[in-house]
């Protein structure tokens, strides 16, 4: 460079051209590679003829030879190589990449990561994939478990058709499921066959939902029946309301109910001893508030004055005991109502319904002694559901069929009297779907 030469400095890439030629005539300085050659020494060297390589050598040139490449020499401003300029050069201003089979792909374009909007727009619809299969399963799954072995289908003397829709929720005695470890410790005895704890008529129409308990010593008119067993007829008679279901099952307790109340019943649901307790064990318990301290020794319950988170157990000898309760019968239904609201609105909090370890094993503890009536569609059920949701949260009434007090003569001295004026209102208020 002192003694006025220029210098030609920059890079050549291998591309999927023929092997280079000979110069023509000499290069005034270096060029540096990488070009072909079959050396050790990837240059730079000066074309002096002194080069390694297959090719042939030329008489050396008459130029004074540049001076030799020295260690370092890419460091140093002078004699590094300058990046190629313009729209052939590299991202890393290097010069044009190398592409498949040694063409060149000229400039590429940087890469361009997803932005945190479309990276959460994928989240999201891939969580509602995953939730619209595992929704498509979990429906298949109930559809398949669900009992529905209640027809009521051809009963006799039925009345007319309402408005809105009745459901006539039973929890009986059955002790299906229970060992005989869990009815002693559940206190539910031994007895065969199934009587009904609790029953409610459920109503949802135009007016909202009303939740109406039917005590179960209800003096009420059996209707007549054929005993299965013996063939015997048996006519019209009085008698307490849980007797209906042990002398003819689910179809005579639906009778007797549209008997007593004019209304038709259009869907049936009932649940034993074993499936409650498994949903409210399955929720993680439900909290109760009792003004009063309860020691029961019937049903086992022993709780002190204030709220407490009860279990299964617990929860079962809740609604089971009367004989703590001033009101007798209608204290226990008033329990009764209080607790399937509590139930509800913890069954359907977010905390059950988006885990799957909650959610799973409470729906599977509530289809395993649940039966239903034929015509119980899986919507039909969720229905039902949210009206027990909506009564629980304010969005209805709860109350008992209006009583006038305890019979006067035999049996009847034990049960509860309808009042016959105020029941019939009530029930024709809900025939019409007009507001309780």
């Amino acid at each position: 460079m002192n003694d006025g030469h220029r210098v030609i400095t920059g890079q050549v890439w291998r591309s999927g051209s023929p092997p280079l030629q000979e110069p023509a005539g000499p290069y005034e300085g270096y060029i540096v590679g990488p070009y072909p050659y079959h050396g050790t020494d990837p240059g730079p060297y000066p074309y002096d003829g002194t080069r390694p390589g297959p090719y042939p050598h030329p008489a050396p040139y008459d130029t004074p030879a540049a001076p030799p490449h020295q260690e370092g020499a890419a460091e140093c401003p002078e004699h590094a190589p300058e990046p190629p300029a313009g729209p052939l050069a590299g991202p890393d201003g290097g010069g044009p990449r190398p592409g498949r089979g040694g063409r060149t792909t000229g400039v590429r374009p940087p890469s361009v990561r997803p932005g945190r909007v479309r990276r959460t727009v994928r989240l999201l619809a891939a969580l509602l994939c995953a939730l619209a299969l595992t929704g498509a399963g979990t429906c298949a799954w109930a559809e398949f478990e669900l009992d529905r072995s209640v027809d009521l289908s051809g009963l006799p003397d039925r009345p007319p058709q309402g408005k809105g829709t009745n459901y006539l929720v039973v929890g009986s005695d059955g002790r299906d499921g229970l060992s005989e470890q869990a009815r002693k410790e559940l206190h539910t005895g031994t007895t065969g066959g199934s009587r009904t704890d609790s029953m409610m008529l459920l109503h949802t129409g135009a007016h909202g939902t009303t939740m109406v308990s039917l005590p179960r010593d209800s003096w009420v008119t059996i209707p007549s029946y054929v005993d299965p067993n013996t063939g015997k007829f048996h006519r019209a008679a009085k008698n307490k309301l849980n007797a209906a279901y042990s002398l003819g099952g689910p179809r005579m307790l639906v009778r007797t109910v549209e008997l007593n109340t004019g209304l038709r019943v259009d869907h049936y649901a009932e649940t034993g001893f074993a499936g409650f307790v498994g949903v409210v064990d399955a929720v993680g318990g439900v909290e109760m508030c009792v003004d009063r301290r309860i020691d029961d020794p019937k049903s086992g319950l022993k709780l002190r004055k204030g709220c407490h988170d009860l279990t299964g157990a617990q929860a079962l000898a809740f609604v089971r005991q009367r004989h703590q309760e001033a009101d007798g019968d209608l204290g226990r239904s008033r329990n009764q109502r209080a607790f399937l609201s509590a139930l509800a609105r913890k069954a359907a909090a977010p905390g059950v319904v988006l885990d799957p370890f909650r959610a799973y094993p409470a729906l599977s503890a509530g289809l395993d002694t649940l039966d239903v009536d034929k015509g119980m569609e899986l919507k039909t059920l969720l229905s039902l559901f949210q009206a027990m949701r909506s009564v629980s949260g304010g969005g209805g009434r709860q109350l008992n069929v209006p009583v006038s007090g305890p019979g006067s003569t035999g049996a009847a001295r034990s049960a509860l009297k309808w009042d016959e004026v105020k029941a019939k209102r009530l029930f024709a208020e809900l025939r019409d779907d007009r507001p309780v």
